[in-house]
């Protein structure tokens, strides 16, 4: 029979207890919205004391910050994948804007994430810097060295082609799901995808 040592069995509870506590936090800044979330609804939404919560984190913007912080790790991998972008750029492309709209438009947790930052965004502006800080700029960066790895696709901009191509897919999922417009604007996301490769594509294939 295996022995678990104390500090082992310390560490996983710990690890379970602040998954716990974002859990609650979660589900509190959904609800309430970020001013109207304190640290002792989360404790009571975790399940744990209040005493627990700030054993772990020292308030609320530090709560927010690491619940920003998991939510971006776990897009960027569900995107990207956890090994670098290899491969041929139009599958390459394709499948990461496939996945990142998916993950944004099947994840109804994620429209109401986005809804509260949105509507926090006026007087916490802090609040939509970490979240630019934490997932935005991780997934422009990526998508940047990338396309800068391909010189063959004549890209004169990385950067700039790389804001180009997330900020088509993040537009697309405010005005159809965070914002409710899909039956008011529809358009299937296949069409969008196939529309954004193209432009990036030709204009690849004109400075040849």
């Amino acid at each position: 029979m295996a022995h678990i040592k104390v500090g082992e069995v310390d560490r996983d509870n710990s690890v379970d207890k602040v998954e716990q506590i974002l859990q609650g936090a979660m589900q509190e800044f959904l609800k309430q919205g970020y001013a109207g979330t304190s640290m002792d609804r989360v404790a009571v939404a975790a399940g744990v004391s209040k005493a627990t919560v700030y054993s772990h984190f020292q308030d609320k913007e530090g709560l927010f910050k690491a619940l920003v912080e998991q939510l971006a790790r776990e897009k960027l991998d569900l995107i990207f994948g956890t090994e670098p972008l290899e491969g041929e750029p139009l599958i390459v492309l394709r499948q990461s804007a496939t996945n990142a709209l998916e993950q944004m438009t099947k994840d109804e947790e994620h429209c109401a994430f986005m809804r509260v930052l949105i509507g926090e965004s006026g007087r916490f502006p802090e609040l939509t810097q970490i979240c630019v800080r934490g997932m935005i700029k991780p997934l422009l960066e990526t998508l940047t060295q990338y396309l800068a790895a391909h010189p063959e696709l004549n890209i004169t901009d990385p950067e700039a082609t790389a804001r180009i191509f997330l900020g088509t897919l993040v537009h697309f999922h405010i005005t159809q799901d965070v914002m409710h417009g899909k039956d008011i604007i529809p358009m299937k996301s296949d069409r969008l995808i196939d529309a954004l490769l193209h432009l990036i594509f030709n204009s690849a294939e004109s400075h040849q």
